[in-house]
C-alpha cells in the first residue's frame, strides 16, 4: 500500500463523500500527515503504531492526542473497509486517558451588561455626528455581539451567516454547524430583534451584494479574526476586568439558561451539540451558582443557635 496515495484519496472521500467540514479534514490532513512523516516509509503496523502513540503522548496535550488518534482510528477504517489493508491495526492497540474536567470559562453578567451598555452609548454618541459610517459600524457591532448572545451560537457560525439566514422580521436564525448540521434558533429578545432590523435596514445593500449577513467596512464578509479584535477593542474601551472572547458568551448562555432552570435537551439542540454529554459539562458551572444561593439563603443561615 502507498500510503502518500491512500492520505490523498481518503482526504478526497471525506470532502467530496462525507462532505466534512474544511476545518475538519485540514484537521485530518494534518495528523495524518505527523504519522506518514514519523513512520518514513515503514509500514503501518500495530507496533510502530504503538510507539508513534508514545510518541505522541510525549509531544502533545491530551486533548490533541485524543484527535489525532480519532483521525487515524477513521483513516485506518476507510482502508478496511476499502479492502485496502486486510485487518485494522489500530483494533488492538488500547489508549486510555485520565479524564481531567476544564470546566468553560463564562462572561460575569455585569460584565456582559456592561459592555453592550458602553457599546449602546457609543452608538448614541456617534449617531449624533455627521458622519454615518462610523454609527453603521457600531451598529454591526452591536449586532454581532447581540446575536452571539442571542444564540449561543460559535463565532465561525455567526461569520458565515448568510443573508438567508437571518429572518429579522420573525426573529428565525438558520445556523450551519459542525458536521454540516443545521439548526433553527429563534430570537427571544424584541431589543435584539429591533437591532438586527436597524442593522440590515442600514446595510441591506451591501449584504446582499456580498451574500454574507454581516459585513465589513469594504463590504466584504466580516471574519472570525475581526469580530474577535471587535469585542477586545470594546472591552479594553469599556474598561471590563478579564479577557472576554467571543466563544464566552456560548458558554454563559448556556450556564445562564440553567441557572433559569432552563430543560438542558433545548440547551443542546440551542448549541448543537450531538450529544448530550458535551452539554453536560455546563450543570458543573451551574452548580456553582446553586452553592451561592445555598449560602445565602439556606434557613440555617438565619438560625440562633
Amino acid at each position: 500500500m502507498d500510503l502518500t496515495t491512500a492520505l490523498r484519496d481518503y482526504l478526497e472521500f471525506c470532502r467530496y463523500r462525507k462532505e466534512l467540514d474544511v476545518k475538519t479534514i485540514k484537521a485530518y490532513r494534518i495528523d495524518l500527515r505527523q504519522m506518514a512523516e514519523y513512520l518514513g516509509g515503514r509500514e503501518c503496523t500495530r507496533q510502530n503504531l504503538e510507539k508513534y502513540v508514545t510518541h505522541l503522548h510525549k509531544q502533545f496535550r491530551k486533548k490533541t492526542i485524543k484527535r489525532k488518534i480519532a483521525s487515524m482510528k477513521a483513516f485506518f477504517s476507510y482502508l478496511e473497509e476499502e479492502e485496502q489493508i486486510e485487518r485494522n491495526p489500530f483494533e488492538k492497540i488500547k489508549v486510555r486517558f485520565q479524564e481531567t474536567l476544564t470546566l468553560p470559562r463564562v462572561i460575569p453578567r455585569q460584565n456582559i451588561e456592561g459592555l453592550l451598555i458602553f457599546m449602546y452609548q457609543e452608538l448614541e454618541r456617534t449617531g449624533r455626528r455627521a458622519d454615518g459610517r462610523e454609527y453603521g459600524q457600531v451598529l454591526r457591532d452591536i449586532a454581532v455581539v447581540e446575536m452571539l448572545f442571542a444564540t449561543g451560537a460559535r463565532v465561525c457560525e455567526i461569520a458565515g451567516l448568510k443573508e438567508k439566514d437571518v429572518d429579522t422580521k420573525e426573529g428565525i436564525v438558520r445556523i450551519m454547524g459542525k458536521g454540516a448540521r443545521e439548526r433553527v434558533v429563534q430570537v427571544g429578545s424584541q431589543e435584539v430583534l429591533e437591532i438586527l432590523q436597524r442593522y440590515y435596514g442600514a446595510n441591506q445593500s451591501e449584504i446582499t451584494e456580498c451574500g454574507n449577513f454581516f459585513v465589513n467596512r469594504r463590504g466584504g464578509a466580516m471574519s472570525e479574526q475581526s469580530i474577535r479584535n471587535m469585542l477586545h477593542s470594546y472591552q479594553e474601551r469599556a474598561h471590563l476586568p478579564g479577557n472576554i472572547t467571543p466563544h464566552m458568551f456560548r458558554h454563559s448562555v448556556a450556564t445562564y439558561l440553567l441557572e433559569e432552570e432552563v430543560d438542558i435537551a433545548y440547551i443542546q439542540k440551542l448549541l448543537g451539540h450531538s450529544s448530550i454529554k458535551t452539554t453536560q459539562i455546563y450543570v458543573h458551572v451551574a452548580s456553582k451558582k446553586q452553592a451561592e444561593l445555598l449560602r445565602e439563603r439556606h434557613p440555617r443561615n438565619k438560625m440562633n443557635i
